[in-house]
């Protein structure tokens, strides 16, 4: 694919089809396992800015970029540049969903790049977003994300807000690799998986 001809061309007010349609193609990319035993995920970050360069607010590919770009592609500082490139275009309120794309931002800085202070940062805007958005679910979303700010002031070390981490991860894969590394990265770290009969995940572990 010729990254660099849909980056260049006019979209003529529809950007939002362009990072559409390079977004199906990201995923038949992404799900093609023969083909990338051949020739890996390298090209995912081309797909991402591509999309977020033409509609930075396609909030749901944020989820896939970072999965995609920081663990398959082994590039988290490019997808949590990716990430600031994004959320320059959004507010609080636009979407109504963004402050999601601060706690992926988050979990990348502090399970990738260890900068605890970064991901203390991106927690606590996650939470003032989620505080003025209309989501119904941002009031809950907004509670845990000032909880983890709290907790990374003083802890960013801290085993248990990397099982915590791990386990956002775990809960958003998309894929088995995600999903297995997920796993193999929480019970490295002591923690124990937990599903109930009604399939619900949660985590046990010692605190620090």
């Amino acid at each position: 694919m010729q990254f660099s001809i849909l980056e260049s061309t006019p979209d003529f007010g529809f950007g939002n089809l362009v990072a559409g349609w390079t977004f199906l193609n990201f995923l038949q990319y992404f799900g093609d396992t023969n083909a990338r035993s051949y020739v890996g995920y390298q090209l995912s970050p081309d797909f991402f800015n591509t999309i977020v360069e033409k509609d930075p607010l396609f909030i749901e590919s944020y989820l896939y970029l970072t999965t995609s770009v920081s663990i398959h592609a082994g590039q988290p500082e490019e997808a949590i540049r990716q990430m600031s490139t994004g959320l320059e275009a959004m507010s609080p309120t636009l979407p109504a969903t963004s402050y999601l794309v601060w706690r992926y931002k988050g979990i990348d800085e502090l399970l990738f790049l260890g900068d605890g202070a970064a991901a203390q940062q991106s927690f606590l805007n996650a939470a003032l977003w989620a505080e003025e958005s209309p989501d119904p679910n941002a009031r809950s979303i907004a509670e845990a994300s000032r909880t983890t700010a709290k907790f990374l002031e003083n802890n960013s070390a801290s085993t248990s807000a990397q099982i915590s981490s791990w386990a956002q991860v775990l809960v958003r894969a998309v894929d088995e690799y995600t999903i297995r590394l997920a796993t193999e990265r929480i019970e490295a770290l002591g923690g124990e998986i937990v599903v109930s009969s009604a399939g619900r995940v949660s985590i046990r572990h010692k605190a620090d």
